[in-house]
């Protein structure tokens, strides 16, 4: 059996539906015979730990435990999906204290029993938020903590797909910037259907504008939407998006959409937020996100939206005061990019 490194995958929220889900998306892609899963609910991780071995894969060495020591030691790839979920009339904000506590005692973790980590992919909400907050207190370089936010542009894509009612891989490039959050940028500038332009389409009336705004709304609210249907909040799509993400720091195929990536440079100062990246064995980067001026706008607002949630998080005293996160981790002092 051929996997993409044998080095340590640790899953942290293995209980869960997310957790458990990628654990067994992580064995089916085969990236790593040596899969860890995690969690402080003992007897629900014993449970799903039982199910992937009564699958009968070939090759896997899957451990498990709710020993935080035992868990992150030699991990060298996390994803962790460890925080509260989202429930019916919650918005992902909603969520912000809690988890980013979480995030706290996460990083610390990393920082304590697995410094060398390569890569951790955070996608437990509001993931922009818990990504930085993970970042900070692990002390690993911006380029080895990536947060979920290509859900919001493959929502984009399956609401133009539906709307039109085309096949959804002749949608390219579908795009959202900024926060995984109400305030995320849906672009359109970005987009071909079937090689036509988005912005013509709607420029042609073949999507009026009310109607485009109206997908975009449509986009934004795409997890208050699985909720209304399942009871629950999102856990298949957000488990596989992620483990394309590790599978991409592994060395795996290219990741195909955004991610959430710490961006400190003339524009953004201090954020975690979507942008256009690479994910490689060398980590993170990305690149500067221009649209039309509108969608820079929004673009703008997104910003402002996180930086308020990063500022109501150190009120809290979960994290310090920016002039004080280079005592934490002085990577995070420098330009990115």
């Amino acid at each position: 059996m051929k996997f993409l490194t044998d080095e340590k995958l640790l899953i942290v929220g293995a209980a869960g539906m997310i957790g458990s889900n990628m654990a067994q998306t992580a064995i089916m892609m085969h990236l790593t015979p040596n899969i860890c899963l995690y969690d402080p609910y003992a007897k629900g991780l014993e449970g799903v730990a039982e199910e992937l071995l009564q699958c009968g894969f070939e090759g896997l060495n899957l451990t498990y435990t709710d020993d935080i020591e035992t868990a992150f030691t030699g991990a060298k790839y996390i994803v962790s999906s460890g925080g509260a979920p989202r429930k019916a009339g919650m918005t992902r904000e909603d969520l912000l204290k809690g988890n980013a506590k979480i995030a706290e005692d996460f990083g610390k973790n990393v920082r304590q029993y697995c410094p060398d980590v390569k890569h951790i992919v955070v996608i437990f909400n509001p993931a922009d938020i818990t990504g930085l907050v993970t970042l900070l207190y692990s002390g690993v370089k911006p380029s080895c903590v990536t947060t979920l936010a290509a859900l919001d542009s493959t929502r984009l894509r399956n609401e133009l797909a539906k709307y039109l009612k085309i096949a959804p891989d002749t949608v390219v490039n579908a795009r959202t910037y900024g926060g995984h959050g109400e305030q995320m940028a849906v672009f359109a500038s970005t987009t071909t259907i079937d090689g036509k332009p988005l912005t013509q389409l709607i420029e042609e009336n073949v999507i009026p504008e009310k109607d485009w705004e109206e997908l975009k709304l449509r986009v934004i609210q795409g997890g208050k939407n699985i909720i209304d249907l399942r009871g629950r909040s999102s856990f298949q799509s957000p488990a596989y998006l992620s483990i394309e993400m590790i599978a991409a720091a592994m060395g795996g195929p290219s990741f195909r959409w955004p991610a959430g990536v710490y961006v400190n440079d003339a524009k953004f100062q201090h954020i975690m937020m979507a942008m256009e990246t690479t994910i490689d064995k060398n980590g993170v980067s990305f690149r500067p996100v221009d649209g039309t001026p509108k969608e820079n706008a929004e673009l703008e607002k997104s910003y402002e939206h996180l930086c308020k949630l990063r500022d109501e998080v150190i009120e809290l005293g979960i994290m310090p005061p920016i002039s004080e996160w280079g005592k934490l981790n002085p990577y995070m002092d420098q330009p990115t990019r």
